[in-house]
């Protein structure tokens, strides 16, 4: 019980000079930022490595201050029991119903453009005073970032995640098959994947998709000879417009056109049959949710947006 637990050995002030160090890089930065003296800063460093009983940075004077591994962990740590205190305060004040704040929010690549802009509306419509900021990359490194502290939240496919973090379930998607509007196979109720393997194939090298694709292949009983490894999602797309070759994808559009207003054809249905896909919201095991962040992974995971998401799916 929290009641017969010893008190902390170091204070909310000191994680918070803390804070600016690490952000700041040296101790006459973090000083200015806090309007207090250097020495004030020196000292709040000192006793919470006192009270933590390890060694959090390195302080050279030419080279200003470097956090130690440590110091790395304690700080994501840190950002979020100062996130706590802040929503302590809220709540103790009566704000509790109004979310205000920043929020981080990462996004596997292909997943934004069909995804992202619907959630951001709509979770604006809910909370107008909460600042999100996103941005897009591929899953290993939104998992670092989120590990990092960097993110709060990241949205990505259950495909080889790190078991550092925490996930909960948004939605299903069924990969498919897509094809030139005037392939062969384009009217095929059903693919069988290996009519294609002697057919180039456009692969969207961005990981964990590729690989999955190439897994696929592999189940099928043979290896793509891949012509093209966009990292773009609509150039993937684009080069199958264009007659390059066909490719394996989990998200698509609600138009079956790229960009240059060319035919495409999905086939969802293939043959060894492709398993579905979900996709997650997950965040550092190690984090402590803000209150902001609990209320998004409410919002996208359990409320309207998980249902306009399915639809979305079920209108293509």
């Amino acid at each position: 019980m929290v009641s017969s637990a010893r008190p902390p050995a170091y204070t909310m002030r000191q994680l918070f000079v803390f804070v600016a160090v690490a952000e700041t890089g040296t101790i006459r930065a973090a000083a200015d930022r806090l309007h207090v003296s250097q020495s004030a800063v020196s000292l709040a460093i000192t006793e919470l490595e006192r009270g933590l009983k390890s060694q959090l940075c390195v302080r050279r004077r030419a080279h200003g201050v470097q956090l130690t591994p440590t110091g790395e962990r304690v700080l994501v740590r840190a950002k979020a029991l100062l996130e706590q205190a802040g929503d302590l305060a809220a709540e103790a004040s009566g704000a509790e119903g109004v979310l205000t704040g920043p929020l981080a929010i990462g996004c596997y690549s292909s997943l934004g453009p069909t995804l992202l802009p619907r959630l951001l509306y709509d979770f604006n419509q809910l909370h107008p005073r909460v600042t999100v900021d996103f941005v897009e990359d591929t899953q290993d490194r939104l998992e670092g970032r989120l590990v990092s502290g960097e993110l709060d939240l990241a949205i990505v496919y259950d495909l080889d995640l790190s078991p550092a973090l925490r996930r909960a379930r948004m939605d299903t998607r069924q990969p498919a098959i897509l094809l030139p509007a005037d392939h062969r196979l384009a009217d095929a109720p059903v693919v069988e994947l290996a009519e294609l393997a002697d057919e180039p194939m456009v692969l969207l090298d961005a990981p964990p998709s590729s690989f999955h694709a190439l897994q696929m292949c592999s189940r099928a009983g043979f290896t793509p000879h891949v012509r093209f490894r966009p990292k773009n999602f609509e150039t993937a797309r684009a080069l199958v417009g264009r007659g390059f070759g066909w490719t394996l994808l989990i998200q698509r559009p609600q138009l079956d056109v790229t960009y240059e207003g060319l035919g495409v054809v999905v086939r969802p249905e293939v043959e060894p049959p492709v398993p579905e896909v979900d996709i997650l919201l997950v965040w550092s095991q190690d984090a402590l949710l803000s209150r902001t962040a609990r209320a998004f992974v409410d919002f996208a995971v359990d409320g309207d947006a998980a249902d306009d998401i399915a639809g979305d799916v079920a209108a293509h």
